[in-house]
């Protein structure tokens, strides 16, 4: 370290005190350095603490070991979980250094990992806004953005028909004598400024999240109507009379739905604003001023669904094959997505995914006509009331095509008041999502004209439910049901046959057997289901185990003879028994079969680190169901102190054969310090072994997109109606969109695929951080987005595609800030950079 000393400083007052100061300084400048140097970091930051406080002149000169004291007594308190302190010691420093992007940067780093994310993002924000080139920060920031702005801003904003629709309904309300307005979950503030262009006397407007919260004050003063609108950093349940504001509300405006109409708690907070917010309603006849009157926009809404076949769905939840590269899959091991098995579950979780259906790959088959599910009536409040309490209510659709029975497809049509309305229908050009329910548990899932698809729906803990979908068939005398739902009734069956074939069942059934659920995400079921990655990766470890084999069995042999000789006895032992086994580490993040399938691969002692322990027993089950021995299949993370250890040596004295690594994430993006596991597995393998995959190629292509254009930033005032929001929010778009589907992402091509970059994970000599790429342009047009995707090289031979029909990866794509004119003939050049995780793909011109 340096041995820094305190710069001569004239002072006016001079003498003693500036002497013993300067004294101070010196000895705790020397102390500090002391304390790094036997690794004491607490002290050695306290000791920079005093200094900085006595001669802040000496910041320049003290960062940079500030900073490292810093950051490694902070790893020491997390390790500790003091977290207060470590917390406290950051803002400290920030208080001495505002300005340093490497310290806020790091404090969002510990923010994320304690779960704080949008104050973690907070400080991503501010270390790219202090330094836009730090790499670092942007790639924190870029992760992260999703939570500080949701993307679905950007498409709302974007979406001219909505914001036409909703601004008509407001000024029609406020005309009428609706003139104090409460708008709840505000997040731009742009209904609460259509309000306020509208007439509106008293504008109030609530928002839970700091960062929208903040946002929104940004663009009510830049559209001049901060004196207008007074803006809460609140939830709307928390809003009080007079706290916040001075009285009761002529008109609640908000638009806190999501596909599945009630998932932001507009019931609870409607609930709650007729109870203590608004004024009452008007009663059927009256025609008094609207003034005196409580009412709400959206006034109502009708929801629509439809049974759909659909193969992309099916695979992402529910795992259609019995057998992966010659791993069978038992019975008792039951696989299910959250969405589903939210249903059972006491926690309160989202029972539905979300689709753009109009863009899903392969498209949809509807089974049924569309059918109404219910309809709910928001100036109602007794009708609110009963939502949660009333019982389910059984629906039966008839079936008009056969098909596969895969999920329950809803959207809902808004009703913001008699002449107003929005449909979030997959058939229309809209912002919206439609709500998907998935369908399982079934004992069969083909359905034809004259069969009934019965379900039970409900509004539970906040959420539309869609339960206990079952199947009516024509050919049932009594309309028995064919699938089973939870509440299996063996009185239900009705047919005397059926009764004896179930009965004679359950006696011949193993009674100690094990029945495991297993809950996975959608993209573990779609790796479940993706037959290409699962025997690749067979064929692949099966080559280097076989590549290994004869040198071990030599040097085992080897060994084994100088033992005979040294003991001087004849006895022998088979090869098989004196051969060590092989050590397999597979480290793919989330549920994977790859061990099992090691393990079938002759003597291998396979390792595994999942986390979960319904994903262990399942694990363990499906093992045993392959009539291996239990303690064939070990659990790495039970081995090792925390999940950062999880990269060392199998046995003191011995390596890996083999580590698989998780290079790329669903989402489309490289894994995070890919390249750093990649190195200390290299140190871990033995001669010949093999990191999977091996290498990796990125490959992009040149389009032009509307849509991710639309999707990624607000495009100027005009679809926004003249309001100014664009350059705030824009603040928080990010270059790089994710979860794509490339075969049905609205685009035209204006290239052929180049190859972008290489990752070695085997020879990192091979690799660079900068290259330039020349791209032919084979259509004019607008150059708006690149989207890329990899091919995975296990070895030269065997190869991965993250684009192909049955890959569980999904694709990303770089959006241009400024789309570029492009000509047919021309040659772009593509500057690609990587640091650590991220790629970058710029234009240059």
């Amino acid at each position: 370290m340096s041995n820094l000393r305190p710069r001569s400083r004239r002072d006016a007052g001079g003498g003693a005190g500036a002497a013993g100061r300067d004294e101070l300084v010196s000895r705790s400048l020397q102390s500090a350095e002391h304390c790094l140097g036997v690794q004491d970091f607490g002290t050695a930051y306290a000791h920079y603490l005093l200094v900085l406080s006595l001669a802040p002149e000496l910041k320049h000169d003290v960062k940079e070991t500030f900073q490292y004291t810093l950051f490694r007594w902070a790893e020491e308190l997390d390790a500790l979980s003091r977290i207060q302190d470590l917390l406290g010691c950051y803002e400290q420093a920030l208080e001495l250094f505002p300005d340093d992007e490497v310290i806020c940067n790091s404090m969002g780093e510990h923010l994320f990992r304690m779960g704080f994310r949008d104050e973690a993002a907070g400080y991503f924000h501010k270390a790219v806004k202090l330094n836009p080139d730090f790499s670092d920060a942007k790639e924190n920031f870029y992760r992260v953005a999703n939570w500080l702005v949701e993307r679905w801003h950007f498409i709302m904003l974007n979406d001219t028909k909505r914001n036409t629709i909703y601004n008509a309904a407001i000024q029609k309300a406020v005309c009428l004598g609706s003139k104090s307005v409460l708008d709840i979950g505000a997040g731009t503030g742009i209904l609460s400024m259509f309000a306020k262009k509208a007439g509106a006397h008293s504008v109030y407007a609530c928002e839970l999240s700091k960062t929208m919260y903040e946002l929104a004050c940004d663009v009510v003063a830049a559209n001049k109507m901060e004196g207008g609108i007074k803006l809460l950093h609140t939830k709307s349940l928390d809003i009080e009379i007079p706290k916040h504001i001075p009285e009761r509300v002529s008109l609640v405006v908000t638009e806190t739905v999501d596909a599945g109409l009630f998932g932001e708690g507009i019931v609870e907070s409607l609930i709650h604003a007729w109870e203590h917010l608004l004024l009452q309603p008007k009663t059927k006849g009256e025609s008094a001023n609207c003034e005196k009157y409580g009412k709400v926009i959206p006034a109502s809404a009708v929801i629509f669904g439809m049974a759909v076949e659909c193969a992309e769905i099916r695979r992402h939840h529910r795992v259609g094959i019995k057998d992966i590269a010659g791993i069978h899959l038992p019975t008792n091991v039951k696989f299910q997505s959250p969405a589903y098995s939210s249903v059972d579950t006491e926690e309160t979780i989202e029972p539905y995914t979300t689709e753009k259906m109009s863009r899903v790959p392969g498209g949809y088959l509807a089974l049924t006509e569309c059918f109404e599910i219910m309809t709910v009536d928001f100036n109602n409040l007794q009708e609110l009331k009963s939502l949660a309490t009333k019982k389910p209510d059984k629906i039966g659709i008839p079936v008009i095509k056969e098909g596969i029975l895969d999920a329950i497809m809803v959207w809902f049509v808004l009703q913001l008041d008699d002449e107003h309305s929005l449909s979030t229908s997959p058939s229309e050009e809209t912002c919206w999502e439609q709500a998907v329910y998935p369908v399982q548990d079934l004992a069969d899932y083909w359905i034809k004209p004259g069969d009934h698809v019965m379900m039970e729906v409900s509004c539970q803990d906040c959420y539309l439910r869609i339960q206990s979908v079952s199947v009516l068939g024509l050919e049932c005398e009594m309309d028995v049901a064919k699938s089973f739902t939870q509440n299996k009734d063996l009185l239900s069956l009705g047919n005397e046959a059926e009764l004896c074939s179930a009965l004679a069942n359950l006696q011949t059934s193993k009674p100690d057997a094990v029945e495991q659920t297993c809950i996975l995400e959608s993209t573990e079921i779609a790796l479940l289901n993706n037959i290409p990655y699962h025997e690749g990766f067979k064929m692949a470890m099966s080559k280097v185990l076989s590549s290994l084999t004869p040198e071990k069995l030599y040097q085992t042999m080897d060994t084994h003879r100088q033992n005979e000789m040294s003991s001087g006895t004849g006895q022998s032992n088979t090869v098989q028994n004196i051969l060590e086994p092989f050590y397999v580490l597979d480290v793919s993040e989330g549920f994977s079969i790859l061990p099992i399938i090691a393990g079938t691969l002759g003597q291998v002692k396979p390792y595994s680190s999942v986390e979960k322990d319904q994903h262990r027993i399942a694990l363990d089950l499906i093992s045993e169901a392959n009539h291996f021995p239990k303690e064939t299949l070990e659990f790495w993370l039970r081995h090792v102190e925390d999940e950062s250890a999880m990269l060392q040596r199998p046995k003191s004295d011995k390596l890996w054969s083999i580590i698989i690594l998780d290079v790329i994430e669903p989402s489309g993006l490289i894994q995070q310090e890919i390249m750093e596991k990649a190195a200390i597995s290299r140190c871990l393998l033995q001669s010949g072994g093999k990191i999977f995959p091996q290498y990796v190629l990125m490959f992009g292509l040149l389009v032009e997109s509307q849509t991710l254009l639309e999707e990624n930033a607000v495009q100027g005032t005009e679809r926004t109606l003249g309001l100014n929001i664009a350059p705030f929010i824009n603040q928080f778009q990010v270059p790089i969109r994710v979860f794509l589907d490339l075969s049905s992402l609205p685009c035209i091509p204006l290239s052929k695929p180049v190859e972008l970059l290489r990752l070695d994970l085997m020879t990192p000599y091979l690799n660079t951080s900068n290259r330039e790429v020349k791209v032919y342009i084979c259509k004019s047009g607008r150059l708006t987005a690149i989207p890329f995707w990899y091919h995975m090289y296990l070895d030269e031979e065997i190869r991965l595609d993250t684009s192909s029909e049955a890959s569980h990866w999904k694709q990303a794509a770089v959006v241009l800030d400024n789309p570029i004119q492009v000509e047919m003939g021309e040659e772009l050049v593509l500057s690609v950079q990587h640091h650590k995780s991220n790629v970058s793909i710029t234009v240059k011109q």
